[in-house]
């Protein structure tokens, strides 16, 4: 992040709540689709299964109705605050402890990926359970054993226990660092490359262009992790039973030789068209919210 003046956590936390808020209405419905796309296995039935992202969106919208689109949107909403506030909050804070540690007065391109992948380790803890219920709620084979989100969570409590709710956590923790390395490591690249802007618009542009690039970058690194972590959070847990999806890495080589390597990046266009734009988004939010906290501060 650009050195500028210091602000209390609590800016920070509020900047990255509504940030992440902002992105999520505008970008959830390729999220949909790209869990829809991620959870298909080679076993889907003649007809049931998507053949990319408009035919996705197409029968969502033909077999299910356009609502279906927002179905589970009330978990990231809730998740989104936090997770986002957690995201940009502990990526500053990171990255003064690291200043701190190594006798640095600024940030660099290697403590920018360390920051971001301390930010995106830190942001794992907070989003999981958010998470496993999105993605139940999500997927079309489930869609009818949940009434909404608050069923989902005591349904899966019931069944599976309540530890169920972390089900996925060491996955989501790699999906996290590589994405917030890549989102965070990029941004301190790309601005430092970009002509210097002397207007608020200017700055905008800048932001909208390093974010987004950021956020490509994010999601080259971390989809695979992300094929695997949806498909471990969708796997009930059954007593005595060794599920199929795991572990992160052991999951990445299953679907790897089962479905090849390609599988490792289903969902990857309706993915990067969300957190490509979503990062540019999440960015230029951000430091607008940012920069009125410090003029409050100031006034």
């Amino acid at each position: 992040m650009a050195e500028e003046k210091p602000l209390p956590f609590v800016y920070q936390f509020a900047a990255g709540a509504i940030a992440g808020v902002s992105e999520i209405l505008v970008m959830y419905p390729l999220d949909v689709v790209k869990t829809r796309v991620q959870l298909q296995t080679k076993g889907a039935a003649p007809g049931e299964g998507y053949t990319g992202m408009i035919d996705c969106f197409q029968k969502i919208i033909k077999q299910e109705g356009a609502s279906r689109l927002y179905r589970g949107i009330t978990a990231p909403i809730l998740m989104e605050a936090p997770k986002r506030a957690t995201k940009f909050a502990a990526n500053d804070e990171w990255g003064k402890i690291y200043r701190n540690m190594f006798g640095v007065p600024q940030m660099n391109q290697p403590l920018s990926v360390l920051t971001g992948a301390s930010a995106g380790a830190t942001e794992s803890f907070v989003v999981v359970p958010f998470e496993l219920v999105k993605i139940r709620l999500q997927d079309k084979a489930s869609a009818g054993k949940y009434s909404g989100m608050v069923d989902c969570v005591v349904k899966t409590v019931r069944n599976e226990g309540p530890l169920t709710l972390y089900q996925g956590l060491e996955s989501t923790l790699w999906r996290h660092i590589l994405w917030n390395a890549g989102y965070f490591g990029c941004i301190f690249q790309v601005r430092q490359s970009l002509p210097k802007a002397e207007t608020k618009s200017g700055k905008m542009t800048n932001d909208i262009i390093a974010g987004s690039i950021g956020g490509t970058v994010g999601t080259i690194l971390n989809t695979p992790l992300d094929v695997v972590k949806s498909r471990i959070q969708n796997t009930p847990r059954v007593p005595g039973q060794i599920p199929k999806y795991n572990w992160a890495w052991p999951a990445v080589l299953t679907v790897a030789k089962e479905e090849g390597f390609s599988a490792l990046y289903k969902g990857f266009l309706p993915k990067v068209l969300r957190l490509g734009p979503g990062g540019g988004i999440l960015l230029v939010v951000f430091t607008t919210v940012m920069d009125a906290f410090r003029k409050m501060q100031t006034a």
